[in-house]
């Protein structure tokens, strides 16, 4: 008896001590309005998508946009070669949210796991974007066109941001969103493709 107490406990050190150690952020989400490519894939409008479609939530990179964080040709997918297709142009044939320059605009983030945010950061691409090719950090405006700062704060677990798309855009082009993580090195990373 006294064996099977003490190996109840050990276990449950040991599972308290994983829990409070240091590793990847515990917070997990993604846009979907406009809805992002993993959005997408994970309804069922795109296919192909690999394993993005069962967890969209899940497209976690190196925080520090755009000084640092993933390398150009996978912003998308947030640097993670698990969800490549992300990042895979299709051609330019991903579905667009219609929009229009100077519009403001809802942004929805789901959340299914919470944690304490730096901020989220909002980046449009420019006239140079090429939809039909993997996204680059020169194809996106240098500045975010919103920032919303969360000092340290937990979000609820559906957070919506209200913004002015800038003005002089046309065509098909892509919104970058990062919401990073305030105590971990990572950032969560989705692509909304829209039409202007």
């Amino acid at each position: 008896m006294r064996k099977k107490i003490s190996a109840v406990i050990i276990g449950l050190g040991v599972a308290c001590v994983s829990a409070l150690s240091t590793g990847p952020a515990v917070g997990h989400g993604y846009t979907d309005a406009p809805t992002s490519r993993q959005a997408f894939c994970a309804n069922g409008t795109v296919q192909d998508c690999g394993a993005i479609r069962w967890e969209p939530q899940s497209v976690e990179g190196p925080k520090g946009f755009p000084d640092a964080g993933p390398s150009d040709g996978t912003l998308c997918a947030g640097g993670n070669s698990r969800f490549a297709e992300l990042d895979d142009p299709r051609n330019g044939n991903w579905p667009a949210t219609p929009v229009t320059a100077g519009q403001n605009l809802t942004f929805r983030w789901r959340l299914t796991a919470r944690h304490a945010t730096t901020d989220f950061r909002y980046y449009l691409t420019n006239s140079s974007y090429d939809p039909a090719k993997p996204l680059t950090r020169d194809e996106l405006d240098p500045e975010p066109f919103l920032t919303v700062p969360y000092d340290g704060r937990i979000p609820d677990a559906t957070v919506t941001h209200d913004g002015v798309l800038p003005a002089g855009r046309t065509g098909k082009q892509l919104i970058l969103a990062v919401w990073t993580i305030a105590d971990t090195g990572n950032a969560f990373y989705a692509c909304s493709d829209v039409q202007f």
